[in-house]
């Protein structure tokens, strides 16, 4: 290789490493990324100026042409919207199809105005080449000629008194405001708890929020008319205050007592917001309910409203109505009844037969080691009824197959005066136990059974009496006679026996006398002489 070919290439492969360094290297070949944004005023921009992110130069304005056939205001003239195009490099890219367009002012030494960008949001789509931005993405400056239009004489004339009303405000009320800073703080802080609720506990429960107000909103911008009277009724509200300045200074005064006493109220309601807060959720099932119930129910009131028609309840109740004064006075005739019989009856029911019923039956004697587990006294007042059934209902042709039969025994037991029985077994035990003295309870007939006392125990049981052994006294009045009339009556019953069954037995009908018997057994003598 010559030298110049030598010197040729490197100075090629130089100046490739100097555009490579200055470059990164682009393709300059290579199509330039370009937008166009529409503004609707260019605000001397022109070619060359400044396209920045961040304050960082990543492109220039490539060149500036008119919309033709733009309007303003329903008007051609004045119309100054422009098609701005500008080349960005890659260190701007990727730019999203929400990016916007800020027209700035340069700092004084810099003069003229540059093209703030915004990317955009990165869930955005990325704006390919060529995209054209739309007018509402491209914002232009508020030059100082646009403020000042602003502000016509009347609109600064009302700014004048309102800087003036304002200044007399503070200078008034400058006390009051440093004296309420102390309380700025819990304001800010429940202010902080407001805001943060204003979040919701749910997703998309802020931004449902916002959707519904801005349905408000669109309310509130159907009907300008209705708007503007509130708010030239609030100008006249505004003037009753101010006419009443006296008035309100004195409400105002009272406002730190009603403020004091309303604290610890609110402190109560603030401490009440968690138990309202679970009733709320526990209220949430049944609110969710309570239209299909109301849904289900609107068949039932049609025909209660139907039930109401002169046809049905209605003429019921107006040939109902001549019995009402009977009804009236026959309610006032069972008072007394009701007062002197029937409640002092219920009450003896509920304060002494129901508890007493409900007592427990605990016999030392019957008991559950023998077969009788305890039971309440009103399940024993009627235990014996199903087997009094049972055993009437069993029988054959010779009757009832339970049958009781008298008998005589060894002991004897006194029943009352006078009166006497006889057991083969010696009794375990009475139920219930003898009154003290052998007495029966007073019996007051004039005391209300309400007012008595109440029995608390049923365990009164005692032991069996002392039986007295059996055996016949012939030496008391009339014994004799009537032990020889049934010894009669025996041998009689003995010889019909013995024919009946061929027994051929000997029946003398020659009794014992009655010496005899008060040697002997009277029933044992007597079967001797009969055997003979």
């Amino acid at each position: 290789m010559s030298r110049f070919a030598a010197g040729l290439l490197g100075i090629i492969v130089l100046l490739a490493i100097t555009y490579g360094g200055f470059t990164k290297f682009a393709n300059p070949f290579a199509s330039k990324y370009t937008v166009h944004v529409m503004f609707s005023n260019a605000n001397q921009l022109g070619p060359g100026s400044l396209v920045r992110i961040g304050g960082v130069n990543v492109g220039t304005v490539t060149g500036i042409a008119p919309i033709t056939g733009c309007s303003r205001n329903g008007s051609t003239t004045g119309c100054q919207a422009a098609n701005v195009s500008m080349v960005i490099s890659s260190e701007g890219l990727p730019l999203h199809t929400d990016a916007t367009f800020w027209v700035r002012p340069r700092t004084f030494l810099e003069g003229n105005f540059f093209v703030d960008i915004e990317p955009g949001s990165p869930s955005a789509p990325v704006a390919p080449n060529g995209y054209v931005f739309p007018v509402s993405q491209g914002i232009e400056p508020v030059q100082l000629d646009q403020v000042l239009d602003a502000l016509p004489n009347n609109t600064r004339s009302n700014l004048q008194t309102l800087l003036e009303q304002y200044g007399l405000a503070v200078k008034k009320a400058g006390p009051a405001y440093d004296a309420s800073i102390q309380y700025w703080k819990p304001a800010y802080e429940y202010s902080s708890v407001v805001s943060h609720d204003f979040l919701g506990i749910e997703p998309h429960d802020l931004s449902n929020y916002i959707a519904q107000m801005a349905t408000v909103s669109g309310a509130l911008d159907e009907n300008p008319p209705a708007l503007e009277s509130l708010i030239t009724d609030f100008n006249t509200t505004a003037g009753a205050f101010a006419r009443e300045q006296s008035s309100l200074q004195s409400a105002v005064a009272e406002l730190p007592k009603t403020l004091a006493a309303a604290t610890p109220a609110f402190d109560a309601l603030n401490a009440a917001f968690p138990s309202l807060d679970a009733l709320s959720h526990a209220l949430v099932p049944g609110v969710k309910s309570a239209g299909p119930a109301i849904d289900v129910s609107l068949p039932f009131i049609t025909q209660l409203r139907l039930l109401m028609q002169p046809s049905e309840l209605r003429g019921l109740a107006n040939d109902l109505k001549p019995t009402i004064p009977a009804l009236a006075r026959l309610t006032n005739d069972t008072i007394p009844l009701m007062k002197n019989e029937v409640r002092p009856a219920s009450s003896c029911i509920v304060n002494i037969v129901i508890p007493w019923s409900h007592l427990t039956i605990s016999d030392p004697n019957f008991n559950a080691s023998n077969g009788f587990p305890p039971r309440e006294a009103y399940v024993e007042a009627v235990d014996f009824l199903p087997g009094l059934a049972g055993e009437s209902r069993n029988f054959d042709a010779n009757g009832p197959y339970i049958r009781v039969l008298g008998n005589g025994g060894t002991l004897e037991y006194s029943l009352s005066p006078g009166l006497f029985g006889e057991s083969l077994a010696k009794l375990t035990g009475v139920e219930p136990a003898v009154p003290p003295g052998g007495q029966r309870p007073p019996y007051k007939p004039n005391v209300a059974c309400e007012t008595q006392a109440p029995i608390t125990t049923l365990s009164d049981a005692s032991g069996g009496p002392t039986p007295k052994l059996g055996g016949a006294d012939l030496d008391a009045p009339g014994a004799a006679l009537r032990a020889q009339t049934a010894l009669g009556s025996l041998a009689g019953q003995l010889r019909e026996t013995d024919s009946q069954q061929g027994l051929h037995l000997r029946v003398s009908t020659l009794l014992p006398s009655l010496a005899q018997l008060k040697k002997t057994n009277p029933i044992k003598g007597a079967l001797g002489d009969l055997g003979q």
